[in-house]
């Protein structure tokens, strides 16, 4: 299908370590562990085509039940983008190699800018400053020990985190095609390489990245487009407006006094008609990286034969390939993987053949597993297909998948394209591989108090110049108003903050020794008692205590056994009041709040007299997804012989949860002076006399005469009242 193919591309290449590096891996160009250089060289990489579905990847998202955040994530990493592909001719520097009719073609939204261009920039690797054809002699050096320089950077150092922009001219020069002026030609690193043609036409006035670069050395900008109800601008102005200064006799182009949207499109086709450029849609998204050097990793099922360099997919006869058995993982020394010195295993023949071949030692990323492992659960044991195809109609798409933000332009994405390619050779029936998508929250751990000394011991601000943070043990620690103080010196305000859990903070919670001493349920049920799934939440030991002594309550609640008298209405009421509270919060994945409701039931059940089976082993079964170990064992404390999960979940009856009575508030000229219980349908006359029983309203109306009732069944009893005649 041409998804496949092999390109050049540059890596991270660490010559004392002698491997390949990610960009998680180099920090300030350098290794992460031991901290040497590294350096971007380019290497032959197996590529799969992604952007080919980056419109369908796009619109696809319309129909998912995820939260909007998580959709504009993949929206602005695939970064659709309409506009004009434009190309500016070339005029080397002296020295320069550059063949005449040279071109530099540039991808830009703002067409109808075209006019303020300033200068041009390209990146470190474009092949015109690779080869140095572009290079005028006087610039060759400079140049040369730019790029070198720049090829230790990561992309994210050279774009993100890079706040002072840097360059150097090359000595050649670009002609603006709607002018015919020269515009100089300039190597910048946050120009990446891979991103469009490795190449920018730069417009300080409207762009503030451009207007950066133009401040430092020194570049005038031109403004070409104003607002429309301004006659000043601050600069840079990246909005739309009208055009201005965007007129040219010898080339017939003229902008002025055309709106943004307008003179974009006069310009896209004056350039196609003259062709000098055609309309282009160009995406952030990037094809994928698909080789690792490493040797874990699902092995390429390919193989070059002797003397070619052209791949070959093994037949279907000869899968799976598996790596070979191998003590020594040790680097080559080169960008290789390390298969590539295991010749026993490199060195093959062509099955068609016969004749001598090598395998691709390159491995797959992770990702090659994760973007279809859920095929695999429904039909795991399968060796003839991937999945059953009566298997995947009834199971897929996966009604929810959980799973954190984190995962929204990698795997998430990554596995949507690959569900596509999938349904587009019918192995899947849906077009999309998760219906629902919730992104739980972090845990961090636990709040840490600080206070701040000098060299001197004494306390400090933060903001002091010798200010050292000093732990503070919760035990010497007090809340006072909406901060913390120190117990001993309430005048000394304490930090007090969570961290994200890392073994170099030494906050991290061992869950087995969570378990040790309050037990797996207390474990689980805290974890989602701490708060919504969604949220943020801060990690608390002493607060696992709290849900332990809910589970133990539910413990003794069954431990003298159950009867089996017939409950009342109130002991019903407040079972299928559970039911539903529990019901609906799981399903919502509320799992917090449907804690609660059962901590609300077993409030209600220490109240009660006695312990009716009907009333209370339905309670068994709404605990067993939150705390699965007691309930099991419950359920068989009870005298069932099969597990729980194969119970029926219980139903709510909507008859028992309506009250029949209600306790309402009386009044006394506006003032609540008692409450009585009444019937739902009591009338007015009902609710009058039940206040006047009441002892406590009596005190008030005593001497005195009802001049008007104000009675709202279910709500209100107001009695208005004046002195008896």
């Amino acid at each position: 299908r041409g998804l496949a193919y092999q390109a050049e591309v540059p890596v991270n290449w660490c010559p004392e370590l002698g491997t390949v590096l990610s960009n998680e891996e180099v920090i300030d160009g350098k290794s992460e562990r031991g901290g040497y250089p590294v350096v971007r060289k380019p290497m032959k990489q197996w590529m799969l085509r992604i952007t080919a579905y980056a419109d369908r990847l796009l619109d696809d998202l319309e129909g998912l039940d995820w939260a909007e955040s998580i959709k504009d994530m993949q929206r602005n990493w695939i970064g659709r983008s309409e506009g004009a592909d434009i190309i500016f001719g070339l005029q080397g520097g002296e020295g320069s190699s550059l063949p005449a009719g040279a071109t530099l073609s540039v991808f830009t939204t703002r067409p109808d800018t075209l006019f303020g261009v300033t200068h041009m920039v390209v990146a470190p690797e474009h092949p015109l400053v690779s080869s140095g054809s572009l290079i005028g002699t006087a610039h060759t050096a400079a140049v040369t020990t730019y790029c070198e320089v720049a090829s230790r950077k990561s992309d994210l150092e050279r774009t993100e985190l890079q706040k002072d922009k840097s360059g150097v001219f090359t000595g050649a020069y670009a002609i603006n095609p709607a002018t015919g002026e020269l515009i100089p030609v300039w190597v910048a690193d946050y120009v990446l390489g891979g991103y469009g043609s490795g190449a920018v036409m730069a417009v300080p006035a409207h762009d503030a990245r451009d207007l950066e670069f133009a401040t430092r050395f020194g570049i005038q900008p031109k403004q070409v487009v104003a607002p429309a109800n301004k006659d000043e601008t601050k600069l840079p102005f990246t909005g739309h407006g009208v055009t201005v200064n965007s007129s040219c006799a010898a080339t017939g182009l003229d902008l002025n006094g055309l709106t943004t949207t307008a003179a974009c499109d006069k310009v896209m086709d004056w350039v196609t008609s003259k062709e000098l450029g055609k309309r282009q849609v160009n995406y952030k998204l990037r094809d994928w990286l698909f080789a690792r050097q490493r040797y874990w990793g699902e092995p390429f099922p390919l193989i070059y034969p002797e003397g070619s360099d052209v791949a070959i997919a093994l037949p279907e006869s000869e899968l799976p390939l598996t790596l070979p058995d191998t003590d020594n993982f040790k680097p080559k020394g080169t960008p290789e993987s390390p298969l590539s010195v295991i010749d026993s295993w490199v060195n093959t023949t062509d099955p068609a053949t016969g004749l001598p071949a090598r395998r691709e030692t390159s491995t797959m990323p992770q990702w090659a597993g994760s973007c279809w492992y859920y095929l695999r659960f429904i039909n795991p044991t399968n060796s003839q297909a991937l999945v059953d195809p009566e298997l995947e109609k009834y199971w897929m798409p996966v009604d929810l998948y959980v799973g954190g933000a984190e995962h929204a332009v990698l795997h998430l994405l990554y596995a949507r394209f690959w569900h596509k390619v999938l349904y587009d050779i019918g192995v899947v029936s849906t077009l999309e591989p998760f219906g629902r998508l919730v992104s739980q929250g972090m845990i961090l751990g636990e709040v840490e108090y600080t206070v701040h000394r000098d060299g001197e011991g004494n306390i400090v601000e933060d903001s002091h110049p010798e200010a050292v943070a000093h732990r503070i043990p919760d035990a010497d620690v007090e809340k006072r108003g909406d901060g913390y103080v120190l117990r001993s010196e309430p005048g000394v305000r304490v930090s007090a903050r969570a961290h994200k859990m890392s073994k170099s903070r030494g906050n991290v919670i061992n869950p087995d020794d969570v378990v040790y001493q309050y037990g797996a349920d207390s474990l689980r049920l805290y974890e989602m008692f701490m708060g919504p799934l969604r949220d943020t939440k801060v990690w608390s030991t002493r607060s696992v205590e709290g849900v332990h002594r809910f589970l133990a309550r539910a413990w003794r609640a069954f431990e003298g056994g159950l009867s089996n008298e017939e409950p009342t209405k109130e002991q019903m009421r407040a079972l299928h009041t559970a039911i539903k509270k529990v019901t609906t919060e799981t399903e919502e994945l509320r799992f917090n709040t449907g804690i609660a409701g059962m901590m609300e039931f077993m409030n209600a059940v220490y109240k009660w007299p006695n312990r009716p089976r009907a009333a209370l082993e339905p309670f068994v079964l709404l605990l067993s997804p939150y705390a699965p170990h007691i309930a099991e064992e419950l359920w068989a404390r009870m005298g069932h012989t099969g597990s729980m999960a194969y119970a029926p979940w219980p139903e709510a009856d909507e008859s028992l949860l309506v009250q029949d009575t209600v306790t309402l508030p009386v009044s006394v000229n506006g003032k609540v002076r008692g409450m009585v219980e009444l019937s739902r349908e009591a009338t007015q006359e009902e609710a009058v006399a039940s206040a006047q029983g009441n002892a406590n309203v009596a005190k008030f109306t005593e001497g005195m005469m009802v001049k008007k009732v104000i009675y709202v069944p279910g709500k209100v009893l107001n009695l208005i009242l004046a002195p008896s005649a």
